[in-house]
């Protein structure tokens, strides 16, 4: 009996737009992600569908994703990013002609000109792509809540979790013009008993748990994480394949830390001198990732060769190839199952061509030899629970895929601040609801941001780098400043009379946070009431 492998791919970061500067290093998270790593698949779901390669991939993308992709700011400030990158880029080249960093310097000017030229094929619309290669069967797109916010954080106020789900379909529909997916992603893989029940009231049909979650359940699942389950709300629950992850994930005992793999640490931002970046800079001269990477892994000390570009796309297709072969030795294993087991593997879409550079051709080549395979046939979740629906009724343990696997690191006391602001401050936004829901005008505007900056607090992004002491600082402004914003909305919308310095702030607030602007009124107001 073959067996399946569903690759399935996350794409998120947090919602980042800053107008008030001319240049905003936090926007560069989202230029940094197009041309390394959502622009590069793109071209592997093209040249898959050029050789008619049939290979499916679950792909999700989140709604804060999808508005920074629609916004025409942003779009415009990638443009001038890559612009610059490029500029950039050719210096780099021309400094190290003639160099052991000749290959590489060469390489990445050509990668931002095949950047250039994707972006320009496609008019800039990455979310419309996505869709196409949908429609065509190469990609399942599933969504996540609206703001990638920790569910399990939010189970003492379940207005909070009904309009996280509500508000992240509507927002995929609104955005791609595509149906509302049949699955979500549940923001880092975090589950707790009960929430189930929500995602199905929700609409939503599956999702993806850690594996422990499946084997700690009550009952232990009987095919551990090699087969999906149902949860006592009939949400189809698959479970994540640790050795797909540890392969790919882990920088030590898996392939990203390769020695001829590019290096992530060294780059031509941090070791060339000032004058010869021309402006790549941060404030006060701040040293800024450019992402031109000129040295490979080597080893674990300091000492790092120049990055060779041959050998590095050699490894990684032979890394695509014992990917396959662990992955079908893995299916040949699995015994005592009722259907054909199947391995899931999923993953940060970022780590494919940012954090490893090679990822993208990894990706392709592994799923061109899973297409090849009669033992590891590739499919996506949906397909799966068509041809083979689960009958095993299970309890999923509470879990998530981060680290410790029990949620410690979004709910702990690093991240203690974010949750005593969130909880404020839906208390406000809720009881403003409650008392003017049908608001018109000015009050009304007021309400339908109040909302959608509550929501924006609510992102597991703030959690996470407030816990991993990365970007704390910004993550701390951040959640403080959508509190206050969310709070005194929340009262202007209650007050029957505004002065005219209300009216200027509420409409430069809603020019820096147009977050969700596509809905409003009711679509906004209702997510938050019980399911009927």
């Amino acid at each position: 009996m073959p067996g399946y492998v569903a690759l399935v791919l996350h794409a998120h970061l947090p919602y980042v737009r800053h107008p008030e500067h001319a240049r905003s290093l936090e926007e560069r998270w989202l230029f940094e992600a197009l041309w390394e790593c959502y622009l590069p698949l793109l071209g592997v779901l093209d040249r898959l569908a050029a050789d008619r390669v049939v290979a499916p991939l679950t792909l999700s993308v989140s709604p804060s994703l999808l508005a920074m992709l629609r916004d025409e700011l942003l779009l415009r400030r990638f443009e001038d990013h890559l612009r610059r990158l490029t500029a950039l880029a050719a210096r780099v080249e021309v400094r190290f002609a003639g160099s052991g960093f000749a290959e590489a310097a060469a390489f990445y000017r050509a990668r931002l000109a095949g950047a250039a030229s994707s972006w320009e094929a496609l008019g800039g619309d990455v979310p419309g792509a996505l869709v196409r290669h949908a429609g065509a069967g190469r990609v399942e797109l599933l969504t996540t809540a609206a703001t990638h916010a920790y569910l399990p954080g939010l189970l003492a106020t379940p207005a909070s979790i009904r309009a996280q789900l509500r508000l992240g379909r509507r927002a995929f529909a609104a955005f791609t013009g595509a149906p509302e997916p049949r699955g979500l992603w549940l923001p880092e893989c975090a589950y707790a008993p009960g929430l189930d029940a929500d995602l199905a009231a929700a609409g939503v049909r599956f999702t993806v748990l850690d594996a422990h979650a499946l084997t700690l359940a009550a009952p232990p699942a009987s095919a551990g994480a090699s087969a999906p389950v149902l949860s006592p709300a009939g949400l189809a629950c698959f479970g994540r394949d640790r050795d797909s992850a540890r392969e790919v994930w882990s920088r030590d005992a898996g392939y990203p830390g390769h020695p001829v793999y590019r290096e992530f640490y060294r780059d031509v931002g941090l070791d060339l001198p000032e004058r010869e970046l021309e402006g790549e800079v941060g404030p006060d001269g701040t040293r800024l990732m450019t992402g031109l990477k000129l040295h490979r892994v080597t080893g674990p000390g300091p000492d790092k060769a120049p990055y060779d570009p041959a050998r590095a796309s050699a490894q990684a297709r032979a890394h695509a190839a014992d990917f396959v072969a662990r992955r079908e030795a893995a299916l040949a294993s699995i015994r005592g199952v009722n259907a054909p087991p199947i391995l899931v593997a999923p993953y940060d879409a970022e780590l494919f061509g940012h954090w490893w550079l090679e990822g993208p051709e990894f990706l392709e080549h592994a799923l061109r030899r899973l297409a090849a395979s009669d033992r590891a046939v590739p499919i996506a979740l949906g397909a799966y629970l068509e041809r083979h629906p689960p009958v095993e009724v299970v309890e999923p343990a509470a879990s998530t895929w981060g680290e410790g696997g029990f949620g410690a690191f979004w709910t702990g006391p690093s991240a203690s601040s974010l949750w005593r602001h969130a909880h404020h401050a839906e208390r406000a936004v809720l009881g403003a609801l409650s008392r003017c829901r049908h608001a018109g005008g000015l009050p009304g505007r007021a309400l339908d941001q109040a909302i959608r900056e509550l929501l924006l607090l609510q992102s597991s992004d703030w959690a996470f780098m407030m816990s991993a002491g990365e970007m704390a600082s910004y993550a701390e402004a951040r959640a403080h400043a959508h509190a206050t914003r969310a709070r005194r909305l929340a009262s202007l919308a209650q007050q029957p009379t505004v002065s005219p310095s209300d009216v200027a702030w509420l409409d430069a607030l809603c020019a820096l946070d147009p977050f969700l602007v596509e809905l409003s009124g009711p679509a906004l107001r209702g997510a938050f009431d019980p399911w009927r």
